[in-house]
């Protein structure tokens, strides 16, 4: 077992300090090694980064060691490394297996050094040990095998770094014959065996003096190819024929065969080239979120940017009230696939006067919020769910928060709606297929990112999506700084965690999360970072408890503070209305619901924005009369809530609607017409227009016709007429909008990114539970017979076992038994015996960390211990 360097202890400008491994007397030989040295916390803090772990509990250390050095769990652990730490252990990669500290400091540093790069360097590597990635003390680095075999370069799979093979992997099976011509051309003596031949090259390439003075005597040609394959990729193409630049680089080892046709730059050729850098721009540093260009404009100002935010906030309730408004009576139908057709979206948006993408956003959002469901129905509709009434009845600003916080820990994507998945199918909205686990957690960091600027400011899109790039680099398609994240020919990010983000931006303004593009008051209460959070926990710095707080962000305590927030910004809804003499109606700000609602009903909609227009129709006034009201409650209706006097012509409007509504009435036989003035139905039996209803006179004041009644209804409105529906016992039919809804629903669950967080509680259970698996598994243990010795459950005899348990009871010494449970299931145990009596032994069980009774007959052995555990 090495020893650590003299001074490697100590904090540094070349040893980090406090590491878990770093300050031990000796390098463990293997990954449950290190763990076992490892505290209580720094498992914890291993199990909280890596949850993966966890599920089920590791039996023992050893059985942890070995889950994370799997192919799955260390790939999500890759994935969640920022990229200067990606960086250190793609260095790490390509460096000798074990390596010291130095010379990984060397791969990211290079010759000339860098500061930033030292101090940011003991940080990067105290993550990949404490995430179990790397482990060893800073004589002996590692990397876990698996993340060694994922980020080291092969023909098939190139390094980021953008290096190639060492010269003993380029040269494996090349004939010595061969290497000797190599040596000689690089003007070195010839060795006796290959192995020999291979270290003097290697020796040779990672020599500066020695290497510079070879590469001066190359040609310019040959350089240039160099200059080529040095930041990669290595590989190049030849013919059977090479050029003599490429033909120098070949025979002095500079280029080497990896096939017939293909020659590779060794590592250690490239990294002279390259100064000593294993990669050409390391980012120690995150980059910067920086305000926008017109960030000035609301800088230092966050009162301009609380009312816009909270003008959008107004709008977007308005928005999914009059979406699900137009679908109170049912919506379209579902899919045979799942999600809305494409007609049906059109028609949306034109409703809502908006573009597609936005209204598959207002449909997701009333969705995720449990607003708006499918009905279940046999042909299966979408219609808003009773949660929606409840919802109505809500203060403005606790509706927001209610979407606010829907949208906040909602997978569904909408910025999808109309692409198409890996199959070519086209992604539909409210279809099955827009979930994606990683949604959540970007639009959380978009937000997060905000509040770092002061308030008031706004950032500029491409800071936001450069740092969250290099926050999750394998995430962001990007696998290192010297390869940029894809983008289309317009510059917009193809990869999904930039788009994600991209939406973010764009969907918090429309919903009032930012206004102007900065981060509102509100929004940050509901985030858990607004002033009343921070003070709560003492300080920004307060991370566990800051943290605990933001992760229950949609919880009703956060809610309820942005709603208090938001609350006096919003308008207060008004009681009146005011009437003008072109028959229309000008509401300057929201109204109460009751008036909105009759006055819906009443009038229609011309225009919104910051008043709203109402028309009064004929077509209007006589949807309320049909609705059941009279035209004398119109007249309080509106004299009651008009700030000017009602004008004479909509008072002559519903007088002449109310004088002609229900003189004609219309019953079901197929349908029937039935008027005390017969020449009234002469008049309507010789319009020309009626006869498509094919009407003919039953009576002097009846006609039959063969339409439904529904038709004949319509047909005669669209003639000039105000007939009236009738019941079979002659009374007017009152004609409210039906209301449909779909049984209870509760909202979309997300989908997890992978396992959950674990609690405190839960880690504090885990981390004892296989400490003692551990004890039982590890355990210095006397010499028993076979099988035991093989590690199997010991064996004893019914006469043994009970002796040798009464034995430690009075000695109060500890053994090791094998016990099958009542399910059949063995497992080993470490056990200190107190009392045994009655068939039966009471022991403080080491494994369990409790005070447990075992059946005697369920004990297969026992064998003693060397050394007491306790």
């Amino acid at each position: 077992m090495g020893t650590m360097p003299e001074g490697s202890s100590t904090a540094g400008p070349s040893s980090p300090a406090g590491r878990s491994d770093a300050a031990r007397p000796s390098s463990p030989r293997t990954l449950a090694e290190a763990l076992r040295t490892r505290a209580d916390d720094e498992l914890a803090a291993l199990l909280r980064a890596r949850p993966d772990l966890l599920t089920p509990v590791p039996n023992d250390l050893t059985q942890l060691a070995t889950r994370a050095g799997t192919r799955a769990s260390v790939v999500r652990a890759l994935e969640r490394l920022d990229r200067f730490t990606l960086q250190t252990a793609e260095a790490l990669a390509v460096a000798p297996d074990p390596a010291p500290y130095e010379t990984l400091r060397a791969l990211l540093t290079g010759d000339e050094g860098d500061p930033a790069i030292e101090a940011a360097l003991p940080h990067a590597v105290d993550v990949l040990r404490g995430q179990a990635v790397l482990w060893g003390g800073d004589d002996r680095l590692r990397l876990v095998r698996t993340a060694r075999e994922l980020l080291a370069p092969s023909p098939t799979r190139p390094s980021p770094t953008g290096l190639g093979p060492t010269v003993a992997e380029a040269t494996a099976g090349m004939s010595p014959t061969r290497l000797q011509e190599i040596l000689a051309a690089a003007g070195l003596p010839t060795t006796h065996d290959p192995v020999s031949a291979v270290a003097a090259l290697t020796s040779l390439f990672t020599d500066r003096e020695r290497m510079d003075a070879l590469l001066d005597t190359a040609p310019p040609e040959a350089l240039t190819v160099l200059d080529r394959l040095v930041w990669g990729p290595p590989y190049g193409e030849v013919t059977a024929t090479p050029a003599p630049p490429v033909r120098w680089l070949r025979d002095r080892g500079l280029l080497l065969p990896a096939s017939p046709r293909t020659v590779v730059l060794p590592r250690e050729a490239a990294l002279h080239l390259r100064a000593g850098r294993a990669h050409r721009s390391p980012e120690p540093v995150p980059p910067a979120v920086v305000p926008a260009a017109t960030a000035s404009m609301t800088a230092g100002r966050p009162q301009v940017v609380d009312s816009a935010a909270a003008a959008q906030a107004y709008t977007a309730l308005t928005t999914v009230e009059d979406l699900l408004k137009d679908w109170h009576e049912g919506g379209p139908a579902v899919m045979r696939s799942g999600g809305l057709s494409v007609r049906d979206l059109k028609r949306t948006a034109a409703a809502l006067d908006t573009t597609e993408q936005m209204a598959g956003f207002w449909l997701e959002l009333a969705y995720t919020a449990g607003l708006l469901a499918s009905d279940g129905e046999a042909e299966e509709r979408y219609a808003p769910t009773p949660a929606y009434d409840d919802w109505l009845t809500l203060p403005a600003a606790e509706r927001w928060a209610r979407l606010a916080t829907a949208w906040l820990g909602a997978t569904r994507t909408p910025g999808l709606i109309g692409s198409q998945d890996a199959k070519g199918r086209t992604l539909s909205a409210l279809g099955p297929e827009l979930d994606r686990s990683s949604a959540a957690e970007v639009r959380r960091r978009v937000l997060e990112l905000l509040t770092a600027l002061p308030p008031g400011t706004a950032p500029a899109p491409e800071t936001v999506l450069a740092r969250l790039r290099w926050e999750r680099p394998l995430r962001g398609g990007a696998a290192s700084p010297d390869t940029n994240a894809a983008r289309n020919a317009a510059g917009t990010p193809t990869d999904l965690r930039s788009r994600i983000a991209a939406w973010t931006l764009t969907e918090a303004e429309v919903l009032g999360i930012t206004g102007r593009g900065a981060l509102s008051t509100h929004a940050r209460a509901l985030l858990g970072t607004d002033a009343a959070v921070l003070t709560a926990t003492g300080s920004p710095a307060s991370r566990p408890l800051r943290d605990e707080l933001v992760s229950r962000a949609g919880s009703e305590e956060l809610a309820a503070r942005a709603a208090e927030t938001l609350a006096p910004l919003l308008p207060e809804p008004l009681d009146h209305v005011l009437l003008q003499a072109d028959l229309t109606a000008v509401a300057p700000g929201p109204l109460e619901r009751p008036l909105a609602e009759t006055l819906a009903v009443l009038a229609d909609v011309e225009s919104k924005g910051g008043a709203t227009v109402y028309r009064f129709t004929p077509g209007s006034v006589r949807r309320a009369l049909d609705a059941g009201r009279s035209a004398s409650e119109l007249h309080t209706f509106l004299a009651t809530h008009s700030r000017t006097p009602v004008p004479q012509p909509l008072s002559y409007l519903i007088d002449d609607v109310a004088r002609r509504h229900g003189h004609l009435r219309i019953g079901a036989a197929s349908a029937y017409v039935r008027c005390d003035d017969d020449a009234l139905l002469g008049e309507i039996l010789a319009d020309k227009r009626s006869q498509g209803l094919r009407l003919r006179r039953l009576a002097a004041t009846v006609l039959a016709a063969q339409a439904d009644s529904a038709t004949l209804l319509e047909g005669l409105r669209a003639m000039g007429y105000a007939p009236a529906a009738e019941s079979a016992e002659g009374d007017v039919l009152i004609t409210r909008a039906h209301a449909r809804r779909t049984p209870p629903r509760t909202p979309p669950a997300p989908v997890p990114d992978g396992p959950p967080v674990p609690d405190g509680t839960l880690l504090g259970a885990a981390v004892k539970a296989i400490r003692a698996g551990d004890l039982a598994s590890t355990v210095v243990r006397k010499p028993v017979p076979e099988p035991a010795r093989n590690g199997e459950l010991p064996r004893t005899t019914s006469a043994e076992t009970l002796a040798t348990v009464q034995a430690a009871a009075m000695t109060g010494s500890a053994l090791w038994i094998g016990y099958v449970n009542a399910d059949g299931a063995a497992s080993q145990r470490v056990i200190a015996p107190v009392r045994v009596e009655g068939g039966f032994v009471t022991a403080y069980d080491h494994t369990a960390d409790e005070v447990r009774t075992y059946p005697l007959h369920r004990i297969t052995g026992v064998a003693e211990l060397a050394d007491d555990p306790a």
